[in-house]
């Protein structure tokens, strides 16, 4: 199989859970032995993962060039994966058009127009509905849904609403969580630990206001009961605003890039992570439970996290359960240990690396051999595809353009 991935951006798998995300997608199809190459419009950064050392070839592309169109006819991929629905808008229908025998399969990471609805309606301070997401964002993303073979859904949550609510029919998505190593989970005592700690990549919205609420309602509180402890906040790409709340004698300490994340995860006895929009899972939940660090997180956190086990911490949308829960939990050792094991459990459970792979893989097999059926049964995506739709409207304006300047010229 020969596979071409398009990526917003290029892997930092230590700044963000979609970085990581991305680099088990290629290490699965590498393992295959499959050829993968990685393009992106995107600027070269000072964090980006080294593909060539997974044998992944690389390539700059251009958005809006018909440069594309040479490159893609020229590759020929079996199969084509477009990081985030963005990617799939702007090279999608040249794909389609000079790749055409390529199975199309977006990535979403998280449904964007599910976060930004969240948020929009934390803004106004209600709660959130589902015609929330039917904005102009919701519907250009169900649109790239629609025209895809195949979308990964890293939430089961958001698998079922896009068939729900949506009518994404069954063969047209897939459940793909975290792919984890069982074998590779830690759990440091708890008197070799201490502090608390929250980690996210501070141009993602949800991680932002998840600090500024630590540092406004819940640190000040947790603080004057605890007034040893210290919270360390990390994440790439800390803006100027951010690095201004760090406040030494308020124990709230901005320490940016981590070089190892999984490290000052460990290194810490509570992660706080008091969510309160978003979509997905979240990575340093995740990483937190590998690590064996218990966390008190919200509903919107640990949302399609842990089916019906018991989460390694707690989750409350309460601000006191919040804080008495960090309080009790960072002094109790023994609901510490219990934590450690809920954590594993579900990472054993339910991101089984071993077994995710195999149903992706065999997934992908079965899509490809399919594809040329589903997409002929498959109205919706004919429909999404189909740019008749709205030739009218870009004659109407082309008129109009050349009325004017005809007019201008007279």
């Amino acid at each position: 199989m020969n596979i071409l991935i398009i990526g917003y951006v290029w892997p930092e798998p230590n700044s963000s859970a979609a970085g990581s995300r991305m680099m088990q997608l290629i290490k699965t199809f590498r393992a295959q032995d499959w050829q993968v190459e990685f393009a992106s419009p995107a600027q070269i950064s000072e964090h980006m993962e080294d593909l060539s050392q997974y044998g992944v070839s690389t390539a700059a592309i251009e958005l809006n060039s018909d440069s594309f169109n040479k490159y893609i006819a020229a590759l020929k991929p079996d199969m084509v994966i477009f990081d985030r629905f963005m990617m799939e808008e702007q090279f999608g229908w040249r794909v389609e058009k000079y790749a055409p025998d390529a199975l199309r399969v977006l990535n979403t990471e998280d449904l964007h127009s599910l976060r930004d609805a969240r948020h929009s309606a934390v803004k106004q301070n209600r709660a959130f509905v589902q015609v929330d997401m039917y904005s102009d964002l919701g519907v250009r993303e169900i649109a790239a849904i629609y025209r895809s073979d195949l979308t990964l859904m890293i939430s089961e949550y958001e698998t079922e609403l896009l068939q729900q609510a949506f009518n994404v029919p069954e063969t047209h998505v897939m459940h793909l969580p975290f792919m984890l190593d069982t074998n590779a989970l830690t759990a440091r005592p708890f008197e070799q630990r201490q502090d608390f700690v929250i980690i996210g990549n501070f141009r993602h919205a949800p991680n932002w206001d998840a600090v500024l609420q630590l540092k406004q309602v819940y640190w000040p509180i947790i603080r004057k009961r605890l007034p040893e402890a210290k919270l360390n906040i990390y994440g790439a790409y800390p803006p100027p605003k951010a690095t201004q709340l760090h406040n030494e004698k308020e124990g709230f300490l901005i320490k940016g890039w981590a070089e190892d994340a999984l490290e000052v995860i460990e290194n810490a006895r509570i992660m706080l992570s008091p969510i309160r929009f978003g979509a997905g899972i979240k990575g340093k939940l995740v990483e937190a439970m590998q690590m064996g660090t218990p966390s008190i997180t919200t509903s919107i956190g640990a949302e399609a996290m842990h089916g019906n086990m018991p989460w390694n911490g707690v989750i409350t949308d309460d601000i006191e359960e919040f804080v008495n829960a960090a309080v009790s939990l960072y002094q109790d050792q023994a609901s510490f240990e219990l934590m450690q094991k809920n954590g594993h459990a579900i990472i054993r459970q339910r991101y089984n690396q071993t077994e995710w792979q195999e149903k992706l893989i065999t997934r992908l097999n079965i899509q490809q051999q399919l594809k040329q059926r589903l997409r002929e049964h498959f109205f919706l995506g004919k429909l999404a595809r189909h740019h008749s739709m709205k030739s009218t409207q870009y004659m109407s304006q082309w008129i109009t353009l050349k009325n004017g300047l005809s007019h201008d010229q007279s």
